[in-house]
């Protein structure tokens, strides 16, 4: 039984949500505010989060960074109602979050995100834990890249872009193949949002991301990957 942490300041809503999820077989535990939020995910291991923007003291944003900080990479789907919406997807995936879903929604919705989510992060057995290239270890189970002089943590979705383009070294992977993979549902970000993950990854695997040997750019196409 997957364990989820809603948090959410509509009582109401947040009543609702947990009633579907039980009925769907989910143990959930629920908060009212962002510091409750942060108190139970430092308390137990959930499976998943679900925390809306604007929330009482820490809204979601300040939750995601807080967890991502102390190393708790519990996936995280942000629930919002903001008009600025595209900034807040933006800086939350940014922020290591791994979904977000806009209010309103309907719970069905909202359970196909989290299937898909739960999907994306637990990883089939047979699935690689860990890639080397170049003086570079990947390891997707503790989300982190091992260089010589550092260790770097990356995103799940970051680690999920890493291992679709690795799986498919040498080939052109269209960003609409990586939404679709790695997001995992009918409804997601525009393909920018792929551009801001690869951005982020050359940072991070790149010895000069803008001369990138890695993660390599097909214009009008897509992304490769070159060991």
């Amino acid at each position: 039984m997957k364990t989820i942490l809603i948090i959410e300041d509509d009582a109401a809503l947040l009543e609702t949500i947990r009633t579907s999820l039980e009925v769907e077989n989910f143990k959930v535990f629920c908060a009212l505010d962002g510091e409750e939020g942060i108190s139970l995910a430092r308390e137990k291991a959930f499976d998943l989060i679900c925390a809306d923007i604007v929330l009482p003291g820490k809204g979601g944003l300040e939750i995601c960074r807080a967890l991502r900080e102390e190393n708790i990479k519990t996936p995280i789907v942000f629930m919002t109602g903001e008009k600025k919406e595209e900034i807040d997807k933006v800086l939350g995936l940014e922020l290591g979050g791994d979904d977000y879903i806009l209010k309103p929604f309907g719970i069905r919705e909202l359970l196909a995100r989290i299937r898909a989510v739960l999907r994306r992060t637990c990883a089939p057995i047979d699935e690689p834990v860990s890639f080397s290239f170049s003086d570079i270890v990947v390891d997707f189970k503790k989300q982190e890249i091992q260089c010589p002089d550092r260790t770097i943590t990356i995103t799940s979705k970051e680690a999920g872009i890493l291992k679709l383009l690795i799986k498919r070294e040498g080939e052109v992977v269209s960003r609409e193949d990586i939404l679709n993979e790695v997001w995992g549902y009918e409804t997601y970000p525009t393909t920018r949002t792929v551009d801001t993950f690869i951005h982020n990854l050359r940072k991070k695997i790149e010895v000069n991301p803008s001369n990138p040997q890695h993660l390599i750019t097909i214009p009008w196409s897509g992304y490769k990957f070159k060991k």
